[in-house]
């Protein structure tokens, strides 16, 4: 009987894993799908996503080939594109009305920048369409429950979100077009939805595009400013040596006529 039991537990066991396994395949297609869904509407913009694998024995997941299109006027097909993305989830806040994420670890995404640091970009623009959103959000937040509405969307928590290894591919206006590519400082972010309301999707849109916009604008300030700098410095160059090569000629020519 005894061993019986044992049998059948590991029946079970096993039954339960290979569930587990096929609802974590599953999951991954019906989490694209909702980022596929959600995103355009926080962003305004197109937003694609190759894959996501799931592992709820791990409490792991990982996102592949997420590219964020550029909003409506911008020639560049793209602002944002993240080959790679690993997040780690608490298990059992997935079931919870506030999703728990540990941790986020996006590297080597490539940002594209079009327009002006002192003006009109593609990234300044995709933050008033964020803000927008973002604004409406936390307003049917706080806003008292009407019978018979939906459900609130679920709150998240992100103890820490890293990204690592950034490029900024930008395209200036006002400078004929000049493009060049620069390199990002880290970016990490923590304690976002530490609160017992957590954060919605779209405030934590806004909080880490927030964060790359503001970094992406300062790296290409500075690259325009040091751009600037340099142009100014090679122009005084060319002024001395245009000068002395006058001055030499002047003296020539005196001493043509004997002065």
């Amino acid at each position: 009987m005894k061993k019986i039991l044992i049998r059948v537990s590991i029946g079970l066991l096993v039954l339960v894993i290979i569930g587990v396994i096929v609802v974590g395949l599953f999951l991954g297609n019906i989490i694209k799908a909702g980022m596929e869904t959600v995103g355009p509407k926080i962003t305004q913009t197109s937003l694609k996503v190759d894959s996501v694998s799931v592992s709820l024995l791990g409490g792991s997941a990982g996102i592949k080939g997420l590219v964020l299109g550029n909003p409506e006027g911008f020639k560049t097909a793209q602002a944002i594109s993240v080959g790679k993305a690993a997040v780690s989830v608490a298990p059992r806040s997935v079931l919870a009305d506030k999703v728990i994420i540990r941790a986020v670890e996006v590297r080597d995404a490539e940002i594209t920048f079009e327009g002006s640091p002192f003006g009109a970009n593609n990234l300044k623009k995709l933050m008033d369409n964020v803000n927008a959103i973002a604004a409406g959000s936390k307003s049917a937040t706080n806003a008292p429950a009407e019978t018979g509405t939906t459900k609130p969307a679920k709150k998240l928590q992100v103890d820490d979100f890293l990204i690592t290894g950034a490029k900024v591919h930008v395209s200036l206006t006002g400078m004929g077009g000049k493009e060049m590519t620069l390199p990002l400082p880290p970016i990490h972010l923590s304690g976002l939805g530490a609160g017992p309301e957590g954060i919605t999707p779209a405030a934590l849109t806004k909080e880490v595009l927030g964060q790359i916009t503001a970094a992406t604008i300062k790296a290409v300030g500075s690259a325009v400013t040091d751009l600037g700098k340099g142009a100014t410095d090679a122009a005084k160059d060319v002024g001395k040596t245009v000068g002395a090569g006058a001055n030499k000629i002047g003296k020539s020519i005196g001493g043509l006529f004997g002065k």
